[in-house]
């Protein structure tokens, strides 16, 4: 992802996927969404994903493109490294000596451990002709350390383990084309067997994505392939990772491969004024609960992580936001708020078919023609409804309930259940 303002979109998508699912809302540490960090794009040591817990310690790209004789790949490795930092006191009878603590008060803030996360970027150019003739192994090392810095009553400590991890790289030739290759693996030499989840993390590269971009040539999308290489497209073979086209409609010299499934050419909203860290939420949504968070929880969000903080401190800071809901146009069924969809009233409780618009979220391909429960009706301050909904027969329906966790159409995305679906 070289320099430069034409590929400025390109990097608000990519930080976006870098810092999904970052810090959920209510933005807490003692939140129980926040419990569990981390599920996309994590690369654990060899040695963890070896105990059969489902994780993996590589993610392996494969798109195709045509180039010319001076084609070069540029590949952009991003990824987050775990820093877990603690809060300490000193200890009264031993001088010199620290212990930590749950808290640290200073003043009218509060410190509280928590895991946070550094961004590592690593650059490659290879000419497309020796990766056309041999693979090309480029190992990535980053340094561990600690850091500790006093504070009124205490000290901070931050540290994080070292990382090991390669970029393989390779071409082949088909009639017209070649197809790149890039594997990206974590090469930890650490044991972890016996650690938990939380421990390997700090051996893992976190949200791991790559960025493409060929010189000399140009990518072909793997979602719109053109016919005449529908084929190979097929071939293609994409393990833990998604590559998509990334820049204005039309471009193609870039590709990001994200562990999150996007369709071509995604872009930031632009309506939204900074990242909630949850695409699966509307941003407006996320406000508002934001704004109904109680004083003492606010103080934890803001003790809990400066990118939590900033949330916080931006949404107060909005001028006269948000504006009083208007109030709601469905019709009151007793304490059920329904809406017509088509000649049916549609409320919580009800069934309903979901059809997703076709340029919307590219995973809600996945919940096409699936039979989902209205668990509320919503509108927001323009007047638009929106459904909130768990899919019927999803694993997660249950955690989804007890978090207030949602998928959401418009009631134009919906159909009222008949009894029997075709997808």
């Amino acid at each position: 992802m070289t320099d430069g303002p034409a590929l400025d979109h390109v990097k608000a998508v990519a930080d976006a996927v870098l810092y999904e699912g970052y810090v959920l809302y209510p933005y807490r540490a003692s939140a129980t969404e926040n419990q569990a960090r981390w599920q996309f794009g994590v690369l654990v040591p060899p040695s963890y994903a070896a105990t059969g817990t489902g994780e993996h310690s590589s993610c392996r790209t494969e798109c195709l493109a045509e180039v010319g004789p001076d084609a070069e790949l540029h590949v952009r490795l991003r990824f987050l490294q775990a820093q877990r930092r603690t809060v300490e006191v000193e200890e009264t009878d031993t001088p010199g000596h620290y212990r930590e603590v749950d808290a640290l008060i200073i003043g009218e803030d509060e410190l509280l451990p928590w895991d946070e996360a550094i961004e590592r970027e690593h650059d490659v150019v290879l000419p497309v002709r020796r990766l056309l003739e041999s693979e090309q192994w480029i190992p990535i090392l980053v340094r561990g350390g600690e850091l500790t810095t006093a504070v009124e009553g205490g000290r901070v400590v931050r540290r994080k383990q070292p990382l090991t991890a390669e970029l393989r790289c390779r071409a082949e030739r088909l009639p017209g084309l070649v197809r790149l290759h890039v594997t990206v693996a974590n090469t930890a030499p650490v044991d972890c067997a016996g650690h938990t989840r939380d421990e390997a993390l700090r051996h893992s590269l976190i949200a791991a994505h790559t960025v493409l971009t060929l010189t000399d040539g140009h990518l072909l999308s793997l979602l719109d392939p053109p016919d005449w290489a529908a084929a190979h497209a097929k071939e293609c073979v994409n393990e833990h990772t998604w590559p998509v086209l990334v820049g204005p409609p039309g471009s193609n010299d870039t590709m990001l491969s994200s562990p999150i499934i996007l369709y071509d050419h995604p872009k930031v909203g632009p309506s939204s004024q900074g990242d909630f860290f949850d695409a699966c939420e509307i941003d407006e949504m996320l406000t508002l609960h934001t704004l109904t968070l109680t004083d003492e929880e606010k103080r934890e969000a803001r003790a809990t992580d400066e990118r939590a903080r900033r949330i916080i401190d931006r949404v107060e800071d909005l001028p006269q936001q948000p504006q009083q809901p208007q109030q709601p146009r469905q019709a009151m069924h007793g304490r059920m708020r329904v809406v017509r969809v088509g000649q049916t009233e549609i409320g919580t409780g009800s069934k309903v078919v979901l059809r997703p618009r076709s340029n919307g979220d590219a995973q809600d391909m996945f919940v096409e023609g699936r039979i989902a429960t209205v668990r509320n009706v919503l509108e927001d301050v323009d007047g638009t409804c929106y459904l909130a909904v768990t899919v019927d027969g999803d694993p997660a329906e249950e955690w989804q309930l007890v978090q207030g966790r949602f998928r959401y159409f418009t009631t134009a995305e919906v159909e009222p259940y008949p009894g029997k679906v075709w997808p």
